[in-house]
């Protein structure tokens, strides 16, 4: 499905969907936790049902109504199960050390470009454990098999390609009263992400001890709440943030709580530098455009931002800009360095990309675009975003790819943009 997009100016207040990292994490810690957990305002996009898919297989009782109700899994598995985690790496790695605790194997499948994700920290750290791995003989990650249980202990991970495996972990070694630890092992990307799973864990009433590079999980310490509430998700409302600054519009997202870490808020700080105007009073945050000029901006701990950044920098009226930090953005749902790069280059950019550095300078004029091609969530709706800014009409698909992390990012946009954002 091709989306028509006009230039326009975005403003409005909007309550960003739920955080689609934090919905992950409550339905897994919930599935092994002590007591029925209610989540309010989950995230209900393709890659949330197919974890929610995940720990109903695994023995957990979910009920997806206004409220998301999860009741831990009895007992373990009688026989062997597969999982199909589509095209979802947090499902993959969620859900993987969660298998870790059976008995009897646990096969994951996937599609689209999950195969060939980085699953082998994770293997080698369940393997400490205790657990077995079944890979297969392609080379690439999917299919495998895992077979548990893992026990409390010890262990030591690479969080070079992704911070997955350290959370997947911190979240599986949870479900015992035995304290365990977690040792990092090398660079750490993504490093906010696995704050939010201890941040999460301690809300859900675990202990969690975390030294540099090292994490102790104690187990639980009290009772976890009857519910929890997923704050608004820092990565949908960076879109609709990016949207006032290129339009020079003027957007407020609420629902931001503060207490929890997402990585995808460093938007902001990157928004600032290229001069828009970023003010926030407790969970709203307003942002005002216009942008003015370039930056030089380090990706490493939120390379979910690396296209979205990429296209703003292809419209700021003076300065190139550089991003760095993100190499292993090569392994998500496409190959994001790639795509980021063509699709500046589409706005009319210059680009060179160099020792993990890409520097785009703008052109005199953007220009629309037409890529019916796009597939990649993300890219999508970073397409549309510098769509906004461009002297004419673009056409953008699939328009439909958005159900992956933010369902109702086009709704949300024509609330901001009555007549830019136009009619599949």
């Amino acid at each position: 499905m091709i989306r028509a997009i006009r230039p326009g100016r975005a403003e409005g207040t909007i309550r960003a969907p739920g955080s689609k990292s934090y919905t992950h994490r409550a339905l897994a810690i919930a599935a092994i936790g002590s007591r029925t957990l209610r989540i309010r305002h989950a995230l209900d996009s393709e890659d949330t049902r197919t974890t929610l898919e995940g720990v109903r297989r695994l023995g957990a009782r979910v009920d997806r109504s206004a409220d998301w109700t999860v009741r831990p899994r009895r007992h373990g598995l009688s026989r062997t199960t597969t999982l199909s985690c589509r095209q979802s790496g947090t499902s993959l790695r969620l859900l993987t050390g969660l298998a870790s605790l059976e008995e009897v194997p646990v096969r994951f499948v996937g599609e689209g470009r999950l195969p060939v994700r980085p699953m082998e920290p994770l293997f080698g750290a369940l393997e400490q454990l205790g657990a077995r791995v079944h890979r297969p003989r392609s080379g690439r990650s999917l299919p495998f098999t895992i077979q548990g249980p893992i026990a409390p202990g010890a262990v030591r991970v690479s969080a070079e390609d992704s911070s997955q495996p350290v959370s997947s972990l911190l979240i599986a070694l949870s479900a015992f009263d035995r304290p365990s630890t977690i040792r990092l092992v090398g660079p750490v990307v993504s490093a906010p992400y696995i704050d939010a799973s201890v941040a999460f864990l301690r809300m859900l009433g675990h202990r969690v001890d975390v030294s540099p590079r090292q994490f102790t999980v104690l187990g639980r310490v009290r009772p976890a709440p009857p519910s929890i509430e997923i704050p608004a998700d820092a990565s949908s409302a960076a879109y609709l943030w990016a949207a006032a600054a290129i339009t020079g519009g003027d957007v407020s997202v609420t629902g931001l709580d503060p207490r929890y870490p997402q990585a995808d808020l460093r938007i902001l700080e990157a928004l600032a530098l290229m001069g828009a105007r970023v003010r926030r009073r407790g969970a709203t945050v307003r942002v005002q455009g216009p942008l003015r000029r370039g930056v030089r901006f380090d990706l490493t701990d939120s390379p979910d931002l690396f296209p979205l950044l990429g296209v703003l920098a292809a419209h700021v009226p003076t300065g190139s800009s550089t991003l760095s930090g993100a190499p292993h953005l090569r392994h998500k749902e496409s190959d994001r360095w790639a795509e980021t790069i063509d699709l500046a280059q589409a706005f009319g950019a210059r680009t060179r990309s160099a020792k993990g550095h890409l520097t785009i300078r703008p052109p005199r004029q953007t220009t629309p675009i037409h890529r019916s091609n796009a597939t990649d969530h993300r890219l999508v709706m970073s397409a549309a975003v510098g769509a906004l800014a461009a002297p004419g009409p673009s056409r953008i698909g699939d328009a439909r790819s958005v159900a992956k992390s933010y369902p109702g990012f086009w709704d949300d946009l024509a609330r901001l943009l009555p007549r830019a954002a136009g009619a599949p």
